[in-house]
């Protein structure tokens, strides 16, 4: 087939993704991503250091970041996105701040982090008050509970599992039953950190269950870097994304028709949202030789 009348493929807008060497969730992020935006991604250099704040720190090093960015420039991004919670909030807001200028200095490129995105989706739906979910240990954890308070965030419950290492390995089952247990109190919404945790096929399910907005490390920060390219989201049945999913779980979002707020006795009025299905079962993994992580 001869297909030089079609003049090449279609121009391509692109953003530019730094995540942490161990990174293993590519797929996730393009799941996200409209077919006319291309993801061009790096990672930053191994270190021998499981997950924890050492290594958040070690990840996030502003030469790390800058030569990371320069990596990416010559594909020539609209933004870049540096893919890592723990990385961006370690700091606190000022090191997120300083992060994403770092790296806006060092491409000339607009720049943003997860967790900075993170504040983002949480004014965008209004939620001051959230459940916590995270695959990190108490330290990890405590240290993003205090880059929310920091920012005014309350976290009125949390879950987490105290992994160092494997959090790509999670399944989808484990992310679902953390969620369940940290909705404790009454919450806006709920918070999955780690851009290393798979997400994508449980928030929906996870909304209709809780009746609350469910976020992710991933799609906050496709969210939010597609934003800047005055593009959208691909996120069915997602609040953040999706209008119509917002509307039945926002109440200011609708108005006065808006449902009971999560936990309430009386039965919200709108149509049940589509069932779940069980996820596939695949094979079991291949036994790989251990190795440290990060986010």
């Amino acid at each position: 087939m001869d297909v030089s009348f079609l003049g090449g493929p279609h121009p391509q807008r692109g953003i530019g993704i730094v995540a942490p060497f161990d990174f293993a969730l590519d797929r996730e992020l393009w799941r996200w991503v409209p077919d006319e935006v291309s993801l061009y991604l790096t990672r930053t250099p191994y270190v021998p250091v499981e997950v924890s704040l050492d290594l958040a720190r070690l990840v996030s090093e502003h030469q790390t970041l800058r030569e990371a960015v320069l990596a990416l420039s010559a594909a020539e991004p609209e933004v870049i996105a540096y893919a890592c919670t723990s990385g961006s909030f370690v700091d606190g807001m000022v090191g997120e701040r300083t992060m994403s200028a770092a790296m806006e200095a060092s491409g000339e490129t607009p720049s943003l982090t997860t967790s900075g995105a993170l504040l983002e989706a949480l004014a965008e739906l209004g939620a001051r008050r959230i459940a916590l979910v995270t695959p990190y240990t108490q330290s990890v954890t405590q240290a993003l509970e205090d880059y929310l308070a920091e920012a005014g965030i309350t976290v009125v419950g949390r879950s987490s599992l105290g992994l160092t290492r494997h959090i790509w390995k999670v399944p989808y089952r484990e992310v679902v039953d953390m969620a369940r247990a940290a909705v404790q109190g009454e919450a806006d919404a709920l918070f999955i950190s780690c851009t290393n945790l798979p997400t994508y096929d449980a928030i929906p399910q996870l909304e209709a269950e809780l009746r609350m907005p469910v976020i992710s490390a991933n799609q906050v920060t496709m969210w939010s870097a597609l934003r800047r390219l005055g593009a959208c989201a691909v996120g069915p049945y997602q609040a953040l994304l999706d209008d119509s999913a917002r509307r039945m779980l926002v109440p200011e979002a609708q108005g006065a028709d808006a449902p009971a707020p999560a936990g309430a006795t009386a039965e919200p009025p709108l149509s049940e949202p589509p069932g779940y299905p069980e996820p596939p079962a695949f094979p079991e993994p291949p036994v790989l030789p251990d190795f440290p992580g990060t986010e």
